[in-house]
């Protein structure tokens, strides 16, 4: 029902005419055994969908919805899972174990609180859905229950702008490029750009606490949000719109990470500005890593906030493209939307003499993309890199986390050292990065590379995932800094959060959600 000229894959990352020729993805095969030390496998076909049996729909919608519900097999398949490694592996060999019975697009809140009532009265459970980005297992339907997943993708509308405030009102639908593309028709920008922009929605981003484009001081989406609106099952939740407030639990924050669990969330206004009147760039080199991150402490703690402060080692710089493998590099940038670029320059400056403090070699600072942006585009096309990858016979999966700067030496070797040593000792990469850095401490960020075992993937991976997790657990660092708890994270997530608190948020979704109808096995 829901055709589009452009559909997405029913596999992966992106689209389906972005899907690559196996004769392209062998000519990657001499770059994978250069830069990892170990050779690909033939190419991996994905099962065409033409060739995947879904179950049947459990129920079925009312005539009142049926126009904006659909159960064909590529949107139940789309919609089925996120984009975890598991998810992956699975959809490329035809397998969607937790498929949704019906997909519904609503088109206004009316209809969004028609389709919970409907749930209700059915019995089934509602996920909400945005882009489908999760890599925690945030959509999936994995209860006995029948499930509705509900895209909120039609309610992508920019609504008002208000330009003394320099604010948006935005629907929750809305992918990164949309708010863009619309916000920029009013000379303004929202400047947010997570790694998965591409697909992820307004909506999405505040269920889950999303990190952005900022390095340093407006790191999470939770410091451009105004006020947000949801539909719950007992009613609406709106808050008001603020700069700031002082009046006790703040309804937004309860919304913000809230993961579907309380409502779903609509619409919200959201901060923006106009686009950067002056961009600086440059790269530092370090010779080693804890060099480059003394320097990043330095540079946050002088409260220069750079808009990029993202340090990589060495051996992520080589495998990307970004460097030759000898130095930890730097990817500092700052911006400004004043019309004096002195501020920016100055800041530049100051960082550099700074990282120059700690050992490294800045390149000259540039005003436009310069050479620091190679890293950038490889790190945004990464998700389309790991369906190649996947393909040839490479596992390339991701976690994060956040630590305080005095632990962080000690924290890096735990944690590096248990994703090794569950790797046992074969062949593989663990690289990392620091994607965000705070006054108290980094947001470090972990790659892993090894050759897969065809079949046993997930298994290799979760052995990795397991080891690491109860390492960060240890050490006192976070499950999550961005990337959501969903289901995959619950068990450090509970051991992480208070008992007292876990018990105040039971009872919250208990009194919007009464009969649990929103994406359970989430949070609670």
């Amino acid at each position: 029902m829901f055709a589009s000229m452009r559909r997405r894959k029913h596999w992966g990352w992106g689209f389906e005419d972005e899907q690559q020729s196996a004769e392209n993805l062998r000519g990657m095969a001499p770059m994978l055994r250069e830069r990892l030390g170990f050779e690909a496998q033939d190419v991996e076909t994905p099962v065409p969908l033409e060739a995947v049996t879904l179950p049947e729909p459990r129920i079925a919608p009312p005539q009142a919805l049926a126009d904006i519900c659909d159960t064909s097999t590529h949107e139940r398949a789309t919609h089925a899972q996120g984009k975890a490694l598991a998810d992956i592996v699975g959809a490329l060999r035809g397998s969607f174990p937790n498929p949704p019975d019906v997909v519904a697009r609503p088109r206004s809140e009316r209809d969004v609180a028609a389709v919970l009532e409907w749930a209700a009265d059915a019995g089934a459970k509602v996920i909400p859905y945005g882009g489908g980005t999760s890599v925690v297992g945030g959509i999936e339907a994995r209860f006995d229950e029948p499930a509705i997943c509900l895209d909120l993708g039609l309610l992508d509308s920019l609504h008002e702008v208000d330009p003394v405030s320099r604010s948006a009102r935005i629907g929750a639908g809305a992918s990164g490029p949309r708010v863009e593309q619309q916000l920029a028709e009013h000379g303004m920008t929202m400047r947010f750009f997570p790694q998965s922009f591409e697909h992820s929605t307004l909506g999405g981003w505040v269920a889950t606490r999303a990190g952005g484009h900022f390095a340093t001081l407006w790191t999470h989406v939770d410091d451009l949000v105004e006020s947000v609106r949801a539909v719950t099952p007992t009613g609406l939740w709106e808050s008001r719109r603020l700069p700031g407030s002082g009046a006790g639990v703040s309804p937004d924050r309860m919304l913000l990470g809230s993961e579907g669990i309380l409502g779903v969330i609509t619409e919200a206004w959201v901060r923006v500005q106009p686009r950067p009147a002056h961009r600086l760039s440059a790269s530092v080199r370090f010779a080693r890593f804890s060099d480059g991150a003394e320097a990043v402490r330095a540079i946050v703690q002088a409260r220069l906030h750079p808009s990029n402060c993202r340090l990589i080692d060495p051996e992520e710089a080589r495998f990307t493209g970004a460097g030759d493998g000898t130095a930890a590099l730097l990817v500092l940038g700052f911006e400004s939307v004043d019309d004096d670029p002195a501020p920016a320059e100055a800041a530049m400056v100051r960082a550099c003499a700074l990282c120059a403090e700690h050992g490294g070699d800045a390149d000259e600072t540039r005003t436009s993309a310069g050479g620091a942006e190679g890293w950038k585009d490889t790190f945004l096309r990464a998700p389309h890199l790991r369906d190649m990858l996947l393909q040839l016979g490479v596992v390339a999966e991701t976690f994060e986390t956040a630590i305080t700067w005095e632990r962080f030496g000690a924290f890096h070797a735990a944690v590096t050292g248990a994703a090794r040593e569950a790797l046992g000792g074969g062949q593989g990469l663990v690289t990392c990065r620091l994607t965000h850095a705070y006054q108290d401490g980094p947001a470090p960020y972990f790659t892993v590379l090894f050759p897969a075992r065809r079949g046993e993937e997930v298994e290799q991976w979760w052995a990795v995932k397991r080891a690491a997790s109860d390492a960060i657990a240890a050490a006192g660092g976070t499950i999550t800094h961005h990337h959501a708890v969903g289901r995959d994270h619950r068990p450090w997530y509970d051991r992480q959060r208070p008992e007292p608190f876990a018990a105040a948020l039971r009872a919250a979704k208990r009194a919007v959600d009464p009969d649990g109808v929103l994406n359970p096995g989430v949070l609670v």
